[in-house]
C-alpha cells in the first residue's frame, strides 16, 4: 500500500484528494493546519484506518516517520480575499513549506507533486497560455504575494529535480470549482452562488467582460493523479479552456439559482485582476491523456447542490 502525504488536506482540493487516493488504494496522511480549511471536509474519513491526519504548518520544519512513497502540496491561501488577508503566510507556504516538503521528499525518495497556478502567468499578453510562457505579473502588487509565492515553488522544485534528482511534478491548476469550496472564499463562483442563493446583488467587478475558464474538480482531481503518475516533470497546465466572460457567467448563475430577488451589481475593477484566462491544454492532452469530461452546466448544477446546503 503507497504512504502518501497531502498537505492542505482539509481544504476545497485538498479533501477530494484524498478521497481519490483512498480510493486509489493509498494510505493517505492528510496535513493541515486550518488556516483556511475545514475539518468538516474530511470528517468522513477519520473512521477508516488508511487515514490519519496531522494537524500541522508546513511553513515549519515537517516530519513524518516510516515510509512515504509520494507528497501532494497543495497547502496554500488561494482566494484573493484569503491571500490579501493573509500575505505573509501566503508567501511562507509557498516558499518555507515547499522547501520543507522538497526535503521530506529527498530524505524519503518520494514523488513530489506542486500545486502550482495559473496565476504565474499574471495578466497574460499572450492567449490562450501555454506553458512556455513566462507571464506578466507585477511582483510588488496585491496579487504579488501570491503569485511570486508559486513562481518561486517552481524555481525550487526545479533545482530539487535538477540538482538533487528529486522525482518532482508541477501543476499548473486553472479555476475549479465543485463541492467544499468555501461559502465566503471571495472567488467568483462561491460569490455568485451565495449571493443568487440570498436574493442578493452578484457582484461583478469592472464590466464583466474579464474571462475565465471553470474546471470542475473531479476532472481536475484526475488531471493530478495521471501527472503524478507520468515521467513529466516539467509544469502542465491543468483545467478546462471553455472559457466565457464574467458577466455571462453571473447570469448562467442567475438563471440555474431562479431566485428573482437576485440582479447584477457592478463594482470597480481590483487592481491586477487578469483580463482572460484560460489554458492551452495541448501538453495534457498528448503526454496525459487527459481532458476535462464534465461541461459547464453539468457541474454547476452539482455545485450547486452542495451550496443550497451550505449558505444561510
Amino acid at each position: 500500500m503507497p504512504r502518501t502525504l497531502i498537505t492542505g488536506a482539509a481544504g476545497f482540493l485538498g479533501s477530494h484528494l484524498c478521497d481519490r487516493f483512498l480510493k486509489e488504494g493509498h494510505h493517505v496522511i492528510g496535513m493541515d493546519n486550518l488556516l483556511t480549511g475545514s475539518l468538516d471536509n474530511i470528517a468522513h474519513l477519520f473512521p477508516l484506518k488508511e487515514f490519519e491526519y496531522y494537524h500541522h504548518d508546513v511553513s515549519k520544519f515537517v516530519h513524518v516517520p516510516g515510509e512515504l512513497d509520494y507528497i501532494l502540496h497543495f497547502a496554500s491561501p488561494a482566494s484573493p480575499i484569503d491571500y490579501l488577508k493573509m500575505p505573509i503566510q501566503t508567501l511562507k507556504v509557498g516558499a518555507l513549506g515547499t522547501h520543507n516538503l522538497l526535503g521530506l521528499a529527498k530524505a524519503k525518495q518520494a514523488r513530489i507533486l506542486v500545486a502550482s497556478t495559473s496565476e504565474v502567468y499574471g495578466d497574460p499578453l499572450i492567449h490562450p497560455q501555454k506553458e512556455d510562457y513566462w507571464g506578466n505579473v507585477n511582483p510588488v502588487g496585491p496579487r504579488g504575494v501570491y503569485d511570486e509565492a508559486k513562481r518561486f515553488m517552481e524555481a525550487i522544485t526545479m533545482a530539487y529535480h535538477n540538482f538533487h534528482n528529486v522525482e518532482t511534478r508541477i501543476i499548473r491548476i486553472f479555476n475549479t470549482y465543485g463541492s467544499r469550496m468555501r461559502v465566503d472564499d471571495g472567488r467568483a463562483l462561491p460569490a455568485f452562488f451565495s449571493q443568487a442563493i440570498r436574493g442578493e446583488g452578484l457582484t461583478v467587478f469592472g464590466d464583466g467582460s474579464q474571462t475565465r475558464s471553470f474546471c470542475f474538480v473531479d476532472d481536475l482531481v484526475e488531471g493530478i493523479y495521471r501527472l503524478l503518475m507520468s515521467d513529466h516533470h516539467l509544469p502542465i497546465n491543468i483545467g478546462n479552456p471553455s472559457e466565457i466572460t464574467i458577466k455571462e457567467f453571473a447570469e448562467e448563475i442567475l438563471e440555474l439559482v431562479g431566485n428573482p430577488a437576485a440582479k447584477i451589481i457592478y463594482k470597480p475593477l481590483p487592481k491586477d485582476d487578469p483580463k482572460v484566462r484560460k489554458p492551452d491544454i495541448t501538453k495534457a492532452r498528448k503526454i496525459l491523456g487527459w481532458e476535462p469530461k464534465v461541461d459547464r452546466k453539468e457541474g454547476l448544477k452539482k455545485t450547486l447542490e452542495y451550496f443550497r446546503s451550505k449558505v444561510v
